[in-house]
């Protein structure tokens, strides 16, 4: 959340001063940051802080500093995990503050709205011609193609800002400028949104190779026509918890024999299994990476996601595969694309 300014009060005004601005929070996160005369936060004030101060015997024309509460928790660069968001979840906390060395609010989490706020840079890749989907995208870039009240590759983008991944990048080249024109800097979003522009094809994974830099030390990679609700959370924490160099989602794919299968060692049947059910698991095009992966990516050519998983595992690199539980449709086809306006029917918009 970059626009936070509802949120924060002088710690010059008083307890009056506060009821107003937090009456004018009703509908929102009744909240304020108190921050000092050199723009440091220095306490919060609720309704509850009020309404004790009141009863305690503080009068409305008090200091706000006499009720607000200076033992707040924060996020800064030296704890901000994995661990510190759930503990802030675990506290039932809505507003939680990003502060500097200098205790100065950089940004504001709202973990009401959100799921999380995870420490992750995101790439979308939004290049491709989308050829199938013709004629649909003879003048649309596929991701832009209408799915429900907002386009297929704005339900990425709102799924990441619900995240806390606000630092997104999105690769273009088709038909680009109508992405660009769409989301502008992400400033209507409360995110920070770039892009990068391809002259050439580069694969499914090529031009992530080509971006500068990123502000944190994971990269999360998708394709920009999917339809998921993956949880990136679970997602990042499987990441972080196996240690892994590169992690791949993945989707389980049933395969069905209506045969009986036989099993065989040295031409002699050692079991027989009845029409059985194979379970294969499929990349599902999103990706979770350290920032030394990315700079494994060669510079100004070619270059899918398969060549990357096999480059960083036989370099010795560890990748996992984290399965996806909830829904999943890549939208490549008109079948696929008619399949997922059929069931955002049932979903909350």
């Amino acid at each position: 959340m970059k626009n936070y300014s509802k949120y924060v009060i002088p710690s010059s005004a008083t307890i009056y001063d506060a009821l107003l601005r937090l009456n004018e929070l009703s509908s929102d996160i009744r909240t304020l940051l108190v921050l000092d005369a050199d723009g440091r936060m220095i306490g919060t004030v609720t309704d509850g802080d009020v309404r004790r101060g009141l009863i305690a015997g503080n009068q409305l024309s008090d200091s706000l500093t006499a009720i607000s509460f200076d033992d707040f928790f924060s996020f800064n660069a030296e704890n901000y995990s994995i661990q510190t968001i759930k503990a802030a979840r675990a506290k039932k906390l809505d507003l939680v503050p990003f502060l500097d060395a200098n205790g100065r609010i950089v940004k504001l989490f709202n973990l009401k709205d959100n799921h999380s706020a995870l420490p992750v840079d995101a790439v979308i890749m939004a290049g491709g011609r989308g050829i199938r989907l013709a004629p649909l995208t003879d003048n649309v870039p596929k991701p832009m193609l209408p799915l429900g009240n907002k386009p297929i590759i704005e339900h990425n983008v709102d799924r990441l800002l619900q995240f806390g991944i606000e630092n997104i990048c999105i690769t273009v080249r088709y038909l680009g400028e109508q992405i660009i024109s769409h989301f502008g800097n992400g400033t209507e979003k409360g995110a920070n949104i770039s892009y990068y522009e391809e002259n050439l094809p580069l694969g499914t994974i090529g031009s992530v190779g080509q971006l500068p830099e990123f502000k944190n030390d994971t990269v999360l990679v998708m394709n920009s026509d999917l339809f998921t609700n993956i949880d990136f959370e679970e997602f990042y924490l499987h990441f972080v918890e196996s240690d892994s160099d590169m992690a791949v989602a993945s989707i389980p794919y049933n395969v069905s024999v209506p045969y009986a299968v036989l099993e065989v060692e040295n031409e002699q049947i050692v079991a027989l299994k009845e029409k059985p059910t194979y379970t294969y698991y499929s990349n599902a095009g999103v990706y979770l990476m350290k920032k030394s992966v990315v700079d494994k990516i060669p510079k100004d050519q070619p270059f899918d996601a398969p060549d990357l998983i096999e480059l960083v595992a036989k370099n010795g690199g560890k990748v996992t595969t984290f399965p996806i539980m909830g829904y999943w449709i890549d939208i490549g086809k008109h079948e696929d694309y008619a399949k997922a306006k059929d069931f955002i029917k049932y979903l909350k918009q």
